[in-house]
């Protein structure tokens, strides 16, 4: 099976379903609504739903809602969220996950912690530099231009993923969501 599919075997009989109920289904699925459903489709931009009790609504909860630690959940896995716009021009219900909305954020208090080594995992390396883990659904990079006390080049050569390592916390960029660190004490 593939990773991403479309909801419904015939979606465009499903899109016809959904435009004839549409004024009803607003009018039962006020924003603010807490809805429970099954995943039915997925797609790079978000999850498709069926929503209980409303046969004709086609729900979809966008990736851009979803923290980035977090994965799509699977087609035929029951969720539950909240109903938090409607679609007009394709007649879908907007949903955020239950999961994705109570998902806590720690990525604010790194802000505080500038300049202090912590220890942390490394995920990735890439051409950029390496990534490190530093605390749940919190990632920064050692940048390929970081001064640390080995270039991120040679950092991404002396260490492997899942390997612990000590990093200093250079800057926290909140509205970009990004952390850059440096390389404290590796080979």
């Amino acid at each position: 099976m593939s990773e991403y599919s479309w909801p419904w075997e015939n979606y465009q009989d499903r899109a016809a379903t959904a435009r004839a109920a549409w004024t009803e289904t607003v009018r039962a699925l006020p924003i603010g609504t807490r809805i429970t459903g099954e995943v039915v489709g997925r797609q790079p931009f978000g999850v498709f739903l069926a929503i209980d009790g409303r046969p004709d609504a086609v729900g979809l909860a966008k990736v851009t809602a979803m923290p980035r630690c977090l994965d799509l959940p699977a087609v035929g896995r029951r969720v539950t969220g909240e109903v938090v716009w409607h679609a007009d021009h394709n007649h879908q219900v907007g949903v955020t996950l239950a999961t994705w909305a109570h998902h806590e954020d720690l990525l604010a208090t790194f802000a505080d912690r500038i300049g202090q080594v912590v220890t942390g995992r490394v995920t990735k390396t890439v051409p950029i530099g390496t990534f490190v883990r530093i605390a749940h659904c919190v990632e920064g990079l050692i940048p390929s231009t970081a001064p640390s006390d080995a270039p991120a080049k040679e950092v991404g050569q002396a260490v492997h993923e899942g390997q612990e390592v000590f990093v200093r916390i250079l800057d926290v960029d909140l509205e970009q969501r990004r952390i850059s660190l440096s390389a404290e004490g590796l080979p």
